[in-house]
């Protein structure tokens, strides 16, 4: 019986990360206290930035947003990706693969602008710092954000709406643990070049734009670092921006690795073990990037712990 998009498939089997048994309950603990991890420590950033008023500048402003594009994004897959550690079978409907990878790309997109909006902020704060407070103010911080979460929505809808038009027939196992692009075009028994050249155009805006964005930025920040005599302010802009650089690095360095080297379903099998570094390690590590390594989210932390203890006292 046809679907409403004339697709023989009504739902689709998540492969999952391996199919060796004896893999299966170890990494689910794994992965189970990453999801952990990651829950924790974003919702406890979000909370930090919101209940301090020291931390209510464009830089965090900046950090709570990616706290919170992490925290959703790595609930849209590891809760199936757990279930598929200890079911037989992990099947998934249509509707909500389809959902599933438009919540994906929305929040990877998204965090993708969202990482180039903190580089501009980083200029700004080194390269004009008297004009900091003016060039980065709360309409122009919000403008960026909104900037972000709409380029999320408007690529995100581009693969997924390329997506619905595809028909899928009898296979339906997807070889992943989440709905993402290039599995699923692997399935499709139609002609998938519409969706390869939207991929092509999409992505290729996604990493040149952000990408360029922060090289330039950063060339001028290091630039200005140079220019700066004293050893002390140099090591003081360095620290301010070597918790974004990690995170650049991070990011977009696993998300590369991850869809250029693929070109066959034997690729696919390795990139799906690398695509586990940006969907579930670099949302649990962004929080502690930017917690150890930053002295104000240090001292926002210990104030708060303070603060419970004499009223425990009390």
């Amino acid at each position: 019986m046809l679907t409403g998009n004339d697709s023989l498939v009504t739902e689709f089997v998540l492969a999952g990360l391996t199919d060796l048994q004896e893999l299966q309950l170890p990494l689910f603990h794994l992965f189970l206290m990453i999801y952990i991890v990651t829950i924790v420590g974003n919702f406890g950033l979000l909370t930090l930035i919101a209940l301090n008023s020291h931390l209510h500048t464009p830089m965090y402003y900046f950090l709570f947003n990616l706290s919170f594009i992490d925290l959703c994004y790595s609930s849209v897959f590891s809760p199936k990706m757990l279930m598929n550690f200890i079911s037989k079978r992990n099947a998934i409907s249509y509707v909500g693969c389809m959902t599933q990878l438009f919540f994906f790309l929305f929040f990877v997109i998204s965090e993708c602008y969202m990482l180039t909006s903190m580089a501009y902020d980083r200029y700004v704060a080194i390269c004009n710092p008297l004009l900091y407070r003016v060039t980065m103010s709360q309409q122009v911080c919000s403008a960026l954000s909104l900037a972000a979460y709409v380029m999320g929505f408007v690529g995100a809808a581009a693969h997924t709406g390329c997506m619905l038009r595809l028909t899928f027939c009898n296979a339906n196992v997807i070889n992943h643990y989440l709905c993402d692009i290039l599995p699923l075009l692997q399935l499709s028994c139609t002609s998938t070049y519409v969706n390869e050249v939207v991929v092509l155009v999409v992505v290729g805006i996604n990493i040149s734009v952000p990408s360029f964005t922060i090289l330039t930025s950063y060339i001028f920040i290091l630039t200005s670092i140079l220019h700066i005599k004293s050893t002390h302010g140099r090591s003081k802009a360095f620290s301010t921006c070597s918790s974004h650089i990690i995170a650049i690095s991070l990011f977009f360095g696993s998300g590369a690795f991850m869809y250029l080297k693929y070109s066959s379903p034997g690729s696919m099998d390795q990139g799906k073990f690398s695509s586990v570094f940006y969907t579930n390690v670099v949302p649990m590590l962004n929080p502690l990037i930017y917690s150890l390594r930053n002295k104000d989210v240090k001292v926002a932390l210990r104030e708060v712990v303070i603060t419970i203890k004499k009223r425990d006292k009390l």
